[in-house]
Formats: structure tokens, sequence, C-alpha cells
């Protein structure tokens, strides 16, 4: 009988709203609001920042909470729907203007279907462990000396779903602002470009798909307006991996972090569509004759570095090798599989501004025409594209007093955790300028965060004489 009278007060029911819908001669008429209800969580509030200050950075302990009864709101920043996130949630406190973050790890591969990008959580950190990894202090479950994503089966204790999704406004900031305030949360940075390097007609570079990407992909950004330079972090399962680098330059949103070694700040993409890159490129100016690149029969300059095995051998061939920073370290001999080259890193230095040049003998340009310059240049362990090629036709000696022109060479990027095993070449047209010219080979790096490995092989001047 339940089951009939249920049956027939439905159908009363709408009968009834049947009824009124039909007597109603406009659609001018207001539908009542939902209202997003909040949930109530039992315990003491605290903040993001509060549950961090437990963790000592000195003495690098993993802190677990027990017993405090505290819980701290958060809103979601990141998302997993794209790959390039991975059983983490990142949270940071506030939509807008937010002052903290916090990365938690959760054993979850889709989280974004119940904690989407602006979900507002509650966390009960009571039985969590923090610790400091991959440069960023994570939540987790502490298990034998780790801390690891919280299992499937306890996600409810510890993280609770509001029903409010807001509106997340990201932090703006320039490159030159990144620091440790600012880790794990929601950022825009504005008037950026990839480097040249990475965006050439001949090959554009995919997010994390090219035969140097291991983990991820590192993609040099610059600032138009400081010079400033960062990473475009991109996971290799990420799900537009394959995707083309925009040519433009414009603006990124992504959450700000560290790479895996904590080596550097890298920017995470939630997904492409938050770069939005349509404005023109903000590259310098670049010194060029034409487009003439074929090779003359005349070699007018080469160094292979054959039998180049020190410094005063070098030194004796009328290059210069100096460090203009204060700093010991220089282009060095090195060589593989019987292949003499030169090397620069600051890598394994302490230098933590490493400007360094190698620059070349006198080559005499008016016996000849034509003339085409090229190079030899491999990058490895690499982590910003900190190598430029130059031109004087006024070397005074000193390369910090000399006026030099860019050219737009082809420098490669590499691994970034091994050697490379091939040397890219480029070649310029240079059969405009006269006189004796000299070209310099300027690395400009620096512990921690730039710290590129570049060989340098194969330089040459060709042409046709007169």
């Amino acid at each position: 009988m339940k089951t009939i009278l249920h049956k027939t007060l439905f159908g009363s029911m709408a009968a009834i709203i049947l009824l009124f819908t039909s007597c109603v001669k406009t659609d001018d008429f207001d539908l009542p609001e939902i209202e997003e209800s909040e949930v109530l969580v039992d315990g003491n509030l605290t903040s993001i920042s509060a549950v961090k200050g437990n963790f000592n950075l000195e003495t690098g302990k993993i802190y677990t909470f027990q017993d405090t009864d505290i819980y701290f709101e958060a809103y979601v920043v990141s998302s997993d729907e794209g790959g390039n996130f991975y059983k983490e949630l990142v949270l940071q406190d506030k939509p807008e203007n937010p002052t903290a973050g916090i990365v938690m790890l959760v054993d979850d591969n889709s989280l974004h279907d119940n904690f989407n990008f602006g979900r507002k959580v509650f966390v009960k950190p009571d039985g969590l462990s923090l610790w400091y990894n991959n440069g960023v202090l994570q939540l987790g479950i502490q298990n034998r000396g780790d801390v690891v994503a919280i299992p499937n089966s306890l996600i409810d204790n510890h993280l609770i779903r509001s029903e409010i999704t807001a509106e997340i406004v990201p932090l703006k900031l320039e490159i030159t602002d990144f620091s440790e305030n600012y880790k794990n949360l929601y950022v825009q940075v504005d008037n950026v470009q990839f480097n040249r390097n990475l965006v050439r007609d001949e090959h554009i570079f995919s997010f994390a798909s090219e035969n140097i990407d291991e983990y991820d992909g590192f993609r040099q950004l610059e600032s138009c307006e400081s010079g400033a330079t960062t990473i475009l972090a991109t996971s290799t399962f990420a799900d537009f991996k394959s995707l083309l680098l925009p040519q433009e330059s414009g603006s990124v949103k992504a959450v700000l972090s560290r790479d895996f070694y904590d080596d550097f700040y890298v920017l995470v993409l939630n997904s492409p569509q938050d770069l939005n890159f349509s404005g023109e490129r903000c590259d310098p100016e670049f010194f060029k004759c034409g487009d003439h690149l074929a090779e003359g029969p005349e070699v007018i300059f080469n160094e292979d570095f054959t039998d180049v095995t020190t410094l005063t051998a070098l030194a004796n061939r009328g290059w210069r090798n100096v460090n203009v920073s204060g700093g010991s370290e220089k282009f060095k001999p090195g060589t593989r599989n019987g292949n003499r080259y030169f090397r620069i890193s600051a890598y394994n230095t302490t230098e933590n501004l490493l400007e360094a040049w190698l620059v070349t003998p006198g080559i005499n340009l008016d016996q000849s025409s034509g003339e085409v310059f090229s190079a030899d240049v491999m990058a490895s362990f690499d982590n910003a594209t900190i190598l430029n090629i130059y031109v004087s036709t006024s070397f005074t000696g000193n390369p910090k007093t000399t006026e030099w022109q860019l050219l737009e060479a082809n420098i490669p990027m590499g691994p970034s955790s091994q050697n490379a095993t091939a040397f890219t070449n480029t070649k310029i047209d240079i059969s405009c300028l006269e006189g004796t010219v000299h070209f310099g080979f300027h690395y400009l790096g620096g512990i921690p965060d730039k710290t590129t490995t570049y060989d340098v092989d194969n330089v040459r001047v060709t042409g046709f004489s007169h």
C-alpha cells in the first residue's frame, strides 16, 4: 500500500504542476535560486601557513599530526585531468590574493572528478605527516621513513569536499618575484615568450615529447621586460605533451613549484589553455647579412681542437678564454670517443654567477667574399639556454669592453640529466663583414639553477677567395 500511495501522490503532484505551468501566460518569472550550502566540520580552524609552520626545515624531520583536532580550509588550484599532475592536489588558502599553499598526496588518479579546480575543501591533518620533498612541503601518510599518498580508503577521513567551487584569481608575479613565499600558489606571469631556439620555423619544440625529454619537458620562458628566465615543466605523461609551443608572446597561468631536485623554480600547467600567447615576439636585434649559407671552397679559419689538450695550447693559437665574473671556471678541453672539444658548465662549481667568454683569434675577411661562419654546439644536463654567440669587428682584447653584435645562432637544447650524444651545427651568413673579426662564445650561468653544460667544436669560416 505504501508504494501505491507514493505513486498516487507523485501523479497528483505532477498533474498540479502541469496545470500550474499551463496557466502561466508569460516566461517572465524568476526561478528560485539554489544556494550552495556550507559543510560543517568538527574541530578547530587553523591555516595552511600554521600547518606548514610545524615543519623544521633545518632538521628536515618528518612531522606527524596527532590529537590536534584541527582542520584548515583550502582551494584546489591543480587539475590532473590533463595528466600534468598525478595523485596530488595543490591547495592554497584563498581564491584570490593567497598567502600560502601546500601539496597533498592522494592515491587517486582521477582527482578532478571530485576535487576540481577551484573546489573548496577542508583538510583534517590528524594522522597525516608533513615533509619536504622535491622542493615543496607535502602532506601524506608516513610509511617507513617516507611520506606517501593517502590511501583511497582513508581519503574521506582527511579530505572533505565542499559544495563550493570558487573562481580562482591568479596571483600576478614577475619572474624576478619568485620565492619561497609563492610556492604552490596559482600565479600569472605576463609578457613572456619561449626562448627563440625552441620555436624556430625549422623545428618548433613540443611541450614534452622530444627525444631529450625523460620525465619532464623543460622549456625556457623569458620575460620581455626584464630578460629574466624560468622553466615551464610538463610531464611526459601529460595529454598535451605533443602539442607545439606557441611562437608568440603572452601570459601563462600555472602553479609555481620546484624541479625534482629542488634546483630551480618551475611553472606547471593544468592545461595548455592556460597559455594566452598572441602578442609579437620581443627578441633582441640580431646581426644579419643575409640568407647565404652555402659554404665556399676556401677555408679561411678552422679549429677542431684536435691537438689542443691544454689551456696553454689554446692561448698559443690566439684564443681568449676568460672568466669575467671574478671566478676561476673557464672553457676546458674535453674528449669523447677520440673527439676533442671545449666545454663549459657551472655545475659542481661554487660560482653563483659564471660569465665566461671563449673568443676566436682574429679572422681577416679582406681577401674573401661570401663568407659563412659555422660551429658545432652540444648541450647536456640542460636547465636553461645560457650560451650565445657574438661577432665583433673591433675586439679590444677584453670581452667586457668590446662592442659585440648578437648572432642568431642555433643553440640546441639537451637532455636534463645526461650527456648528449650529438652536436648541432649552426651556420650564419657573415658576407657583409670586412676587416678582422672575432667571434665570442658567451656563457652566462651560475649555481644552482643555470648550469647547462655546453661543448663547442669545429669553429670555421669559409668563403670564396678574391
